[in-house]
């Protein structure tokens, strides 16, 4: 019993490895390309209304919340708290997105808040 629990557990942990991978490498990548204001991103950012002083703002809570969600792998509560922080993030993005009609723009992030949800559904069922 105690050894099918383990398993259980690992693969549960593997599983939040990979979307703690994933979503890093997304938000930095992201963060990335707000740094360098790419004409993609600043178009974008002006399309939904973002003042470029903002900017500084969001590449923040984007390095932020990959840091949170890595050091979450070691320490579960900064982990949750970190993808609490990314779905408000990323719920705000879709809401932005409808907002101004850019439906391209809304569901890449409906996925990325719900796998913020999902980051904090693994990293719970792991404490």
């Amino acid at each position: 019993m105690l050894a099918s629990r383990t398993i259980e557990v690992s693969a549960v942990f593997v599983s939040l490895a990979v979307v703690t991978v994933f979503m890093s490498a997304v938000l930095l990548v992201s963060a990335g390309a707000k740094s360098l204001r790419t004409r993609h991103i600043t178009e974008q950012m002006a399309t939904l209304g973002v003042p470029r002083g903002m900017m500084a703002f969001l590449i923040g809570a984007q390095v932020a919340g990959a840091a949170g969600v890595l050091a979450g792998l070691w320490w579960g509560p900064v982990g949750i708290a970190a993808a609490i922080g990314l779905t408000l993030y990323f719920a705000g993005a879709v809401a932005s997105h409808l907002r101004v009609g850019d439906h391209k723009g809304a569901p890449p992030a409906v996925v990325l808040t719900m796998a913020s949800i999902a980051l904090i559904a693994l990293r719970a069922a792991t404490l």
